[in-house]
């Protein structure tokens, strides 16, 4: 072969071997592109994990338990009413399979609820970690790993390396340098030091969401869901004024949470009203994640020992959370209240700052403060269909409209009334009221009045007619505004009446009206007939 042959051969070897590379080269690019591709439709196969620590904007919407009377309290222990929360989340999402876990949501979240918009791809599935850290999963998840047993006697306090070796139900057994033995069952006060969180337990309760992503960037995210564990109710604090003209009134919202999770900064609104929910909320068989061990024997007296020395450096200490009071309440100042607006049929109020709606606790807010209302003090009895004597029942009446000094809606709660006295006050008594409308009554039954009696006698009694005779005492000094519920309209008519004062219908009933003087009998007679 010639020179010029072989440097066209030498050529061609080098082309063919460079387009073989090449072409070797692209297919493994390929089998690398596809494998990749594989791997992200793949639910099976590696993906990414993305933690959000804590909302930048959160808003909690509160609302009443359905089944709550208005007279009856808050139960703290268990609270049954519910919360709307939005969350505002800025997140950076990688391109691919990705799970995006948004630790900070409240613990009593109903993840069926939970809606997250704002993502580069609809979510593939969703779940709520439910093994939060507590003294009993703690205990739980640390069986057979090393801990440190504190113990605590008169005046001296020893430390000894152990193996937990029983689960967080009966006696707490722990294995020693010196064989097995009771926690607690000794003269000591024995405690548990952690020497830190077992992996799968989360501090925080935490949702993740699975995602396939197109591209990588950052994205606003907004998570919505109901949760459990919260309550509110309105409290009125009613002040009789000295002179008898209406009462001072005071409304406080008051906002409860047995939620772990503390929600800082939250603009804050609470919704009157009966909301139809088809489930309730769920009983917690043990809601502080407690852990109670039973000493199985008689205490023992244990032998003096002499202190062991320091147990080695260990990573730091792991302490037990300490639960808040949820009898703590913390109470704004009044100087600005909270904002009604309709939401339909229902009325929402706003709070017109931010707030904390921190866990395991109580706040109270500012709802209205209403210098002079005309709201009047009645003595009111009862003597439809009772015989002997009874006491006055105090009720405070008046209507709701701006002409009185109100004129705004008012959610259903408790009301505290007192009565000036000297430089304090003293307690009347308490009742409650319904949710109630502008222009609507205001009926509230607040105490027993022992120093007002009322004796009803039945004078003659016929087929179908009652003659009867009421006597209503009035002990108190000053003179007084009293009523007497006679029976109802429905039942029965009224054919005879003599006395002071005056008898109208009401509500479908006979009302006597009139005033009691003071440290004085009234006496009454009226006859009614069967319809």
């Amino acid at each position: 072969m010639d020179g010029d042959g072989a440097r066209q051969w030498r050529s061609r070897s080098h082309r063919d071997v460079r387009h073989a590379f090449l072409s070797r080269a692209m297919r493994i690019v390929r089998l690398a592109l596809l494998s990749s591709a594989l791997a992200s439709a793949s639910p099976g196969l590696a993906q990414t994990m993305v933690t959000s620590d804590a909302p930048g904007a959160v808003a909690v919407t509160i609302y009443r338990a359905p089944a709550r009377n208005p007279d009856q309290e808050m139960d703290l222990d268990w609270l049954e009413g519910y919360a709307l929360v939005s969350e505002t989340r800025t997140i950076e999402i990688p391109a691919g399979r990705s799970i995006i876990r948004f630790e900070g949501v409240a613990a009593g979240m109903l993840p069926e609820s939970a809606i997250v918009t704002g993502l580069p791809a609809e979510a593939r599935e969703k779940n709520l970690d439910a093994d939060l850290l507590s003294p009993r999963s703690l205990y739980a998840r640390s069986f057979g790993r090393p801990v440190t047993i504190r113990r605590v006697g008169q005046g001296s306090s020893t430390e000894e390396r152990a193996i937990i070796r029983s689960g967080p139900d009966g006696a707490a057994i722990l294995q020693t340098a010196d064989g097995f033995e009771a926690l607690d069952c000794g003269p000591t006060d024995d405690a548990i030091v952690y020497d830190g969180v077992p992996e799968g337990l989360s501090a925080k309760p935490t949702l993740s969401v699975q995602i396939d992503s197109p591209r990588a960037g950052w994205a606003t995210v907004q998570l919505s869901y109901l949760a459990w564990g919260f309550d509110w109710q309105a409290n009125y604090v009613a002040t009789l004024d000295p002179e008898g003209d209406g009462v001072r009134l005071t409304g406080w919202v008051t906002l409860a949470s047995s939620d772990s999770t503390t929600f800082p900064d939250a603009e804050t609104m609470v919704v009157a009203g009966e909301v139809n929910r088809e489930d309730s909320a769920p009983y917690p068989d043990d809601p502080e994640g407690a852990v109670s061990f039973t000493c199985f024997a008689a205490p023992m007296p244990m032998p003096m020992m002499v202190p062991p020395p320091p147990p080695p450096p260990a990573p730091a200490a792991m302490a037990v959370p300490v639960q808040r009071d949820l009898s703590e309440i913390v109470v704004t100042g009044s100087g600005t209240t909270a904002v009604q607006e309709e939401l339909g049929d229902l009325k929402l109020y706003r709070v017109p700052f931010p707030t904390d709606v921190a866990a395991m606790a109580q706040k109270q807010v500012a709802l209205l403060e209403r210098e002079s209302v005309k709201l009047d003090l009645i003595y009111r009895f009862d003597v439809a269909y009772d015989y002997d004597r009874m006491p006055a029942r105090i009720v405070l009446r008046g209507r709701n409209r701006e002409s009185d000094g109100l004129g705004l809606p008012l959610p259903a709660g408790p009301v505290a009334l007192f009565r000036p006295y000297g430089d304090t006050r003293l307690l009347i008594g308490e009742g409650a009221i319904d949710d109630t409308a502008i222009d609507e009554k205001v009926d509230v039954d607040v105490a027993e009045a022992t120093q007002l009696i009322a004796a009803v006698v039945n004078r003659s009694e016929k087929k179908g007619r009652f003659d009867r005779e009421v006597t209503m005492t009035n002990a108190l000094p000053g003179a007084v505004a009293g009523e007497a519920m006679l029976g109802p309209v429905a039942y029965f008519r009224l054919s005879r009446f003599s006395g002071p004062g005056r008898v109208i219908e009401r509500d479908g009933k006979y009302v006597w009206v009139g005033e009691l003087p003071a440290n004085a009998a009234t006496v009454i007679r009226y006859r009614l007939r069967e319809r």
